[in-house]
């Protein structure tokens, strides 16, 4: 054994099982949610856009939500799920995608070889790590060297809350936030935590990875105007939205497209 791995075995990994749990239905939580699936997908596409890849992970990818979209860009997919709940949802979902394999692992503990992947994604996973480093070191194990990492936090610093903490004579905080109600705030809740981007661009960086480009999604996300406004004319807003309001970091949703430093 290598001191490099022997230090990676002794790693104490971090819960990330608790969508084992019935009460959390993944599937169920997107019911209502269409507009910020596609907001999501319109970002992964618009980032993805022309690019052709071997092997695509989606890490802690749930039921497989944004597997079927990786296969128009990957001849491989692979969702990397640690719940087993949700890998046996994605079984009956994903069953007419053959090209997608299912795998029970965790973000801090990856199955994969040393640059062995081309492109992995980490979507509405960040909000239960406040502490990604691990998984940051991970992903740039794995990444090939022109491979590409897309990354979606949970925005501490959208504009509601810049205008909140303003309010209050604050700054947006560095370190991450929880979000949870206190009653929520124990051992067996997930944890629910919102990132400052600056912060997280440079833990990419510790981990040798770098932002290459940056869009601010999901930015109309407001029950008001959903009960209001055609999904469709939503999404056609949100295309052109999420490039100009990025520098900003305005919506509550950020992608990064990391690559290797």
């Amino acid at each position: 054994y290598t001191f490099a791995y022997m230090a990676k075995e002794n790693i104490k990994h971090k819960r990330a099982d608790q969508y084992n749990d019935p009460k959390h239905n993944y599937k169920k939580y997107w019911d209502g949610r269409e507009y910020e699936n596609a907001a999501e997908e319109l970002a992964i596409r618009r980032l993805l856009k022309n690019r052709s890849f071997k092997h695509a992970v989606d890490v802690g990818g749930g039921y497989g939500r944004l597997c079927i979209l990786l296969e128009e860009f990957a001849k491989k997919v692979t969702l990397a799920e640690p719940s087993k709940q949700q890998l046996d949802i994605a079984k009956e979902y994903l069953a007419d995608h053959k090209r997608i394999e299912r795998e029970l692992m965790q973000a801090d503990d990856l199955k994969f070889k040393d640059d062995s992947v081309d492109l992995v994604t980490m979507v509405r996973v960040m909000h239960h790590l406040p502490d990604p480093s691990l998984e940051f070191s991970e992903i740039a194990r794995i990444l090939s060297n022109d491979g590409v990492f897309i990354l979606e936090i949970a925005n501490l610093a959208h504009i509601r809350n810049r205008i909140k903490y303003m309010m209050k004579g604050k700054k947006i905080p560095i370190d991450p936030v929880d979000i949870r109600s206190p009653k929520n705030r124990n051992k067996n809740e997930i944890e629910f935590v919102n990132h400052n981007p600056k912060k997280v661009a440079k833990q990419l960086a510790h981990a040798g990875l770098k932002v290459d480009k940056v869009l601010s999604v999901s930015n109309l996300r407001s029950p008001g105007l959903k009960k209001i406004a055609p999904i469709s004319a939503m999404v056609t807003v949100e295309k052109f939205l999420q490039r100009p309001l990025a520098r900003a970091h305005f919506g509550p949703s950020v992608f990064f497209l990391v690559k290797k430093a």
